[in-house]
């Protein structure tokens, strides 16, 4: 059909529509036609494990003793990383110094003080 939109999770324009949604089958992802009421960008929050809000500049402390990757390296349960700074790039993530060093290190690892 012409008047199919695209499915937005996949780009693609295998979809359908199956009387109340429109269906991707390449993706599986379900969907309305509705165009969202607010023009403004959606902007994705950061959550820790506990499903706190981190913000630039807040201090958290590791949940799990973590393996980091390309060196011998072992972040211990109860380290606490202060003034971390959010990635850009993916929201689960963020950056934070670690015994003087700087890695990024997975929200869902972390818990917010």
């Amino acid at each position: 059909m012409p008047n199919t939109p695209n499915c937005p999770k996949c780009g693609l324009g295998n979809t359908y529509f199956d009387g109340m949604l429109f269906i991707c089958p390449d993706c599986f992802h379900e969907f309305t036609n509705a165009k969202p009421e607010s023009s403004e960008e959606t902007v994705e929050r950061v959550l820790d494990s506990n499903g706190a809000e981190l913000q630039d500049g807040d201090d958290v402390t590791v949940i799990k003793d973590l393996k980091v990757k390309g060196s011998s390296m072992v972040v211990k349960r109860g380290t606490k990383v202060k003034g971390i700074r959010l990635s850009e790039d993916d929201p689960t993530h963020i950056e934070g110094r670690v015994d003087g060093s700087s890695i990024y290190l997975m929200t869902c690892f972390l818990k917010k003080n």
